[in-house]
């Protein structure tokens, strides 16, 4: 019971950590003079997917990088068959109106480098160098394609109101409280869930990886997941498909690329053989939404959802 509450402690001293310390870096760039736009693409980028990078990188330091793979590739495949599953039950997610293929194309050739880098048996520091290189590359991409867009409507920059966190009346004080809470309860948080977690396998008689596959990569979709729901019930979640697509692309590039230079990163050949390949079959699933503008319906909602709970199951035995 006690490795449970550590794990349900763990997951929402995280949320609220990863919550605050966007919050407070977002604020203090602002602050500072750094563009918006830069703001946007990177410190929220970075920091929202600061609790999975803190899990990873604590679970390579604990002994158990089979967790740290397993969140990673596990939240993958959570965020395109549960994250964009159980809102379209809610409600019909209109994807014809926000063109993401370019973004799509991306995603898949990041999947793909990963699975190529994964081959070698062991993820090393200069998989992670490679990885980290083709995030710059999508990231200044993007910068430039933002750009350019702002150019084409006459805008000369973001809007600070528009940028998850900023607060044009949060003072220097609340901002130096926000990153204090933030940097302290990341770890702490990050400790907390993966100590319960692997207490967890052990007791259940499943491997670390299975645990990162299932218990931790739920808990720490939990944010893109609450978001889209939400938006789901207010009706506009027609944005989700991009979301998801750039949470993916940085959980495969940026969080394995940091964490693979803490330390080697090993992968079990079953883990080659099954659940790298779930994780790009359901990034296939997206095409008939991204090129062809269908809707993600009610329909398609129970069958993304449905195969993401077989999946569960499979996974666990």
């Amino acid at each position: 019971m006690m490795d449970w509450l550590y794990v349900i402690l763990g997951l929402v001293i995280l949320l609220l950590a990863g919550d605050s310390l966007v919050k407070g870096a977002v604020n203090l760039s602002l602050r500072l003079g750094v563009p918006a736009l830069i703001v946007s693409l990177t410190i929220v980028a970075f920091g929202t997917s600061a609790p999975e990078l803190l899990v990873s990188i604590s679970a390579i330091l604990d002994g158990v990088p089979g967790l740290a793979l397993g969140n990673v590739v596990g939240s993958n495949t959570a965020n395109i068959l549960l994250v964009l599953g159980i809102p379209a039950i809610i409600s019909v997610m209109h994807t014809n109106e926000h063109d993401t293929r370019a973004s799509y194309v991306q995603m898949i050739g990041a999947s793909l480098l990963f699975i190529a880098l994964c081959s070698f048996g062991t993820i090393e520091w200069w998989s992670g160098l490679i990885l980290l290189t083709a995030l710059a590359a999508m990231l200044l991409h993007a910068a430039r394609e933002t750009r350019r867009h702002k150019a084409a409507s006459a805008l000369v920059a973001v809007d600070e109101e528009e940028i998850e966190g900023a607060d044009p009346n949060l003072g220097w004080p609340k901002i130096l409280i926000f990153l204090v809470l933030g940097l302290i309860g990341l770890p702490l948080g990050a400790e907390l869930l993966v100590s319960g977690s692997v207490n967890i396998a052990s007791d259940l008689g499943v491997s670390e990886t299975a645990i990162g596959l299932t218990l931790v990569a739920i808990g720490t979709s939990l944010p893109e997941l609450a978001t889209t729901v939400m938006a789901a019930i207010r009706r506009q979640a027609d944005v989700a498909i991009g979301n998801v697509i750039g949470s993916n692309m940085f959980n495969l590039l940026g969080i394995i690329g940091v964490a693979s230079l803490v330390g080697p990163i090993p992968v079990d050949p079953m883990f080659f053989r099954v659940d790298l390949w779930v994780m790009l079959g359901a990034s296939l699933l997206l095409i008939p939404f991204v090129y062809l503008g269908r809707n993600i319906g009610r329909a398609w909602g129970i069958v993304l959802t449905g195969l993401y709970l077989v999946y569960l199951v499979v996974a666990l035995t």
